[in-house]
C-alpha cells in the first residue's frame, strides 16, 4: 500500500494541527483533515461504543503514539511501537472513518458462524484447500455493517470429462469472498455479489471449466435485515424459536437438474446448461435476535427433512462458537450417514419416486 506520511501526533490528547474536538456522549471525537477519529484511550469497550455511536471501527494497539497518513482520500491511523515499527496486519486498525456520527438506540446485530461438511469419501477428511468440502465450497466474510455467507455445489458430472468440479465452486466462492472483503458490494443485493463474481470468472485469464449452484445471504447488522440470492438447489433456512420462518425455493429445470452457473469450453458453448446469475431467486426480510441462519447445499436438504434439522438445532443451548460448531458438525454427520442408508426414505428419494424412480438415500453430501 502506498502512502504519504502526514506526521506524528499524540492520539490520547489529539495534539495534531488542524484538529477539532467534539463530544458525543462520553466520547471525544477528533476531526482530523475532515475525518472523525476515535481515540483509543477514550474507549471503555468496543461494545459500549457500538451501542452509542453509528460508526465503523477496528481497534488495536497499546500505545498513545500513532502515525497518520492519507491514502485515496481516506485518513488512516497506524498503531506503532517506539521505534515506529508495526506489522502489516495493523495498518488498517485503530480507525473510525465515517461521513457523520449519529446516536443510535439499538445495538448492531452480530453473527456467530461455523461451518462443517464432508465429501463423499468420509475417510479422506473434511476440509480441502480453502473452505471446500468435496465438490462443495463455502465462505464466511464480514465487512463494516454486513456479514455474508455463501455456499456453492460443484456439478459432479464434469469429473467424467477430467475436470475437478470443486475448482469451479471453490474459485467462485473465493472470488465472492474477496469482493465482500474489498467492499465491492451492496448489502441489499447479494445477487450483485454472485453476478460480479461469476463474470470475473468468465474473464479469468486462467482457463476454468465447470458448473455450480450458489446461495448467498447477507445480514445487514444495522437494518436487521437478511438479503438472499439463491440459484439452484442449494439454499438457506431461518429458524426462530424452533420453527422455520423463512426458506429458499429450489430452482430446477427438471428432476435433479438445478439452475447453475457454468463455464464451458468454446466448442461446447450452447451444449452445456448455463443460467444467468440474475436468474437467482432473491428475497429480503427482517430478522430477530436469536434467529438461526442455516445455509447448505443439497447434500443436506436432500437427506434431512426440516423436522430432523430442527431437532438438532433445538440442542443448541449456547450461542458461543464452540456450541454452534458442534451443532453444524452434528447436522453434517447425520446427513452423511443417512445418505448411505439403503433403507432410508430421504426427501430426495421421495422426490425421485414421485418422478418414477426407485432410489433410497442420496450419497451426495459434499
Amino acid at each position: 500500500m502506498s502512502h504519504s506520511t502526514a506526521g506524528m501526533f499524540d492520539l490520547q490528547n489529539l495534539n495534531y494541527p488542524e484538529q477539532k474536538v467534539v463530544t458525543v456522549g462520553q466520547f471525544k471525537i477528533g476531526l482530523i483533515h475532515g475525518h472523525q477519529v476515535i481515540p483509543w484511550g477514550d474507549l471503555a469497550s468496543l461494545a459500549l461504543l457500538q451501542r452509542q455511536l453509528d460508526v465503523d471501527i477496528l481497534i488495536s494497539g497499546h500505545t498513545h503514539k500513532f502515525e497518520a497518513f492519507e491514502n485515496e482520500n481516506k485518513f488512516y491511523i497506524n498503531p506503532g511501537s517506539a521505534t515506529g515499527a508495526y506489522s502489516a496486519l495493523e495498518r488498517l486498525v485503530a480507525r473510525a472513518v465515517l461521513g457523520g456520527l449519529s446516536q443510535t438506540d439499538s445495538r448492531d446485530y452480530s453473527l456467530i458462524t461455523a461451518s462443517c461438511g464432508f465429501g463423499k469419501d468420509f475417510r479422506k477428511g473434511i476440509l480441502k484447500k480453502g473452505m471446500c468440502y468435496g465438490d462443495d465450497a463455502c465462505f464466511i466474510a464480514r465487512h463494516r455493517s454486513a456479514d455474508v455467507l455463501g455456499v456453492a455445489d460443484g456439478v459432479g458430472g464434469w469429473r467424467d470429462y477430467g475436470v475437478d468440479p470443486s475448482q469451479f465452486s471453490g474459485t467462485l466462492m473465493r472470488t465472492c469472498e474477496r469482493l465482500v472483503k474489498e467492499g465491492r458490494f451492496m448489502p441489499s443485493s447479494p445477487v450483485g455479489i454472485l453476478t460480479t463474481g461469476y463474470y470475473e470468472l468468465l474473464q479469468n485469464k486462467v482457463p476454468l471449466l465447470g458448473s455450480s449452484t450458489a446461495c448467498i445471504v447477507v445480514l445487514d447488522r444495522r437494518s436487521h435485515q437478511l438479503h438472499t440470492a439463491n440459484l439452484g438447489d442449494s439454499g438457506f433456512l431461518v429458524v426462530r424459536e424452533g420453527e422455520v420462518v423463512h426458506r429458499s425455493d429450489e430452482q430446477q429445470h427438471y428432476f435433479n437438474t438445478p439452475f447453475q452457473l457454468s463455464i464451458a469450453p468454446p466448442e461446447a458453448e450452447g451444449a452445456v446448461l448455463s443460467d444467468s446469475p440474475e436468474a437467482a431467486d432473491s428475497s429480503s426480510f427482517d430478522v430477530q435476535l436469536g434467529d438461526i441462519i442455516l445455509t447448505a447445499t443439497d447434500g443436506l436438504f436432500d437427506n434431512m427433512p426440516d423436522y430432523m434439522i430442527l431437532q438438532e438445532l433445538k440442542k443448541l443451548k449456547n450461542t458461543n462458537y464452540e456450541s454452534i460448531q458442534q451443532t453444524a458438525r452434528s447436522i453434517a454427520e447425520q446427513a452423511h450417514e443417512l445418505a448411505y442408508d439403503p433403507n432410508y426414505m430421504s426427501p430426495f428419494a421421495q422426490f425421485a419416486c414421485d418422478n418414477g424412480l426407485n432410489v433410497r438415500g442420496k450419497p451426495r453430501l459434499q
